[in-house]
């Protein structure tokens, strides 16, 4: 296929790369000058998108993605596919679906989970929104970038997957760190402790498959000083993400918003910012109960 690229970042950029690896013509852009393997490189979005089969799109938030699209809609062939990999906010996606189906366009949201390891190892989870046809059509190219890639609905069920599957990552991990935390306190050896709760019903994947502790259990970035996978601030993004669907859908959702409070605290208050979500862990760690 024909495909353009907008926003190489951290996420971005490895997922271009794999799609130019498999044989497709990409074109990419990004505000940064960067560099991409087997990616040329247009001046803008609009030159990006035009005459592309395919647009992915991995932005920062909604408001980006709108601007974005009303740049890049009017420069894509009828028929092509606008596919956002970006986690947004509900309403921003389903207002682009709008927008590219009234064009004559296909469009798929599809936010990704995985962080930047799986995007490098082509190995990340879709959840895709989207018409039957557009899901077809982005399908081969989810093979490529991902491991698995699930159709969740209509436009916007993706993000709401992604949303709802954030927020239960956001409070596992807490609670995950505050037992740690308690079984220091108590004189438990952490190792001890990955051998009985990653095998009990304490189990997740906090716990199995990105162990806050370092030196225990699988490696993370717990075992690199916290440099981020899935830095702390995204945490509080899509927490916030959460809140805000939870707000508009009227739904309670208690700990998904202690959940954002914390990250909020870490994030903006404390020493949080650039670091991996699991550093939370040094953080109860290093606090006594008030």
């Amino acid at each position: 296929m024909k495909i353009g690229f907008i926003g190489l970042g951290n996420m971005g950029a490895p997922m271009a790369a794999n799609l130019a690896a498999a044989g497709h013509d990409v074109t990419g852009f990004d505000m940064a000058d960067v560099t991409v393997s087997g990616v040329t490189m247009a001046g803008s979005g609009a030159e990006a998108a035009s005459g592309r089969d395919v647009v992915i799109t991995m932005l920062p938030n909604g408001d980006i993605l709108r601007a974005v699209a009303a740049e890049i809609l009017p420069a894509m062939d009828k028929g092509a596919a606008l596919v956002d990999c970006s986690t947004v906010d509900v309403d921003s996606a389903r207002t682009v679906a709008e927008q590219a189906e009234t064009a004559g366009m296909l469009f798929v949201d599809a936010p990704v989970s995985g962080g930047v390891g799986g995007a490098e190892a082509g190995t990340l989870t879709f959840m895709a929104g989207g018409s039957e046809d557009a899901f077809a059509k982005a399908a081969p190219l989810f093979e490529i970038m991902g491991q698995k890639a699930v159709h969740c609905g209509e436009a916007g069920a993706g993000q709401a997957a992604k949303i709802c599957n954030n927020m239960i990552l956001g409070a596992t991990m807490i609670v995950t760190c505050e037992a740690f935390a308690l079984a220091d306190k108590l004189g438990l050896d952490r190792s001890k402790m990955f051998d009985v709760v990653s095998t009990s019903s304490g189990q997740s994947w906090s716990m199995n498959t990105y162990c806050p502790a370092p030196g225990v259990g699988p490696t993370s970035p717990s075992d690199n000083g916290y440099t981020p996978g899935f830095a702390a601030e995204l945490m509080l993004k899509d927490l916030r993400l959460s809140q805000q669907a939870a707000e508009s859908a009227d739904a309670d959702t208690p700990l998904g918003q202690a959940a954002m409070a914390l990250y909020e605290q870490f994030v903006e208050r404390e020493d949080g910012n650039g670091k991996d979500f699991s550093a939370m862990l040094p953080r109860f760690a290093d606090r006594s109960r008030s």
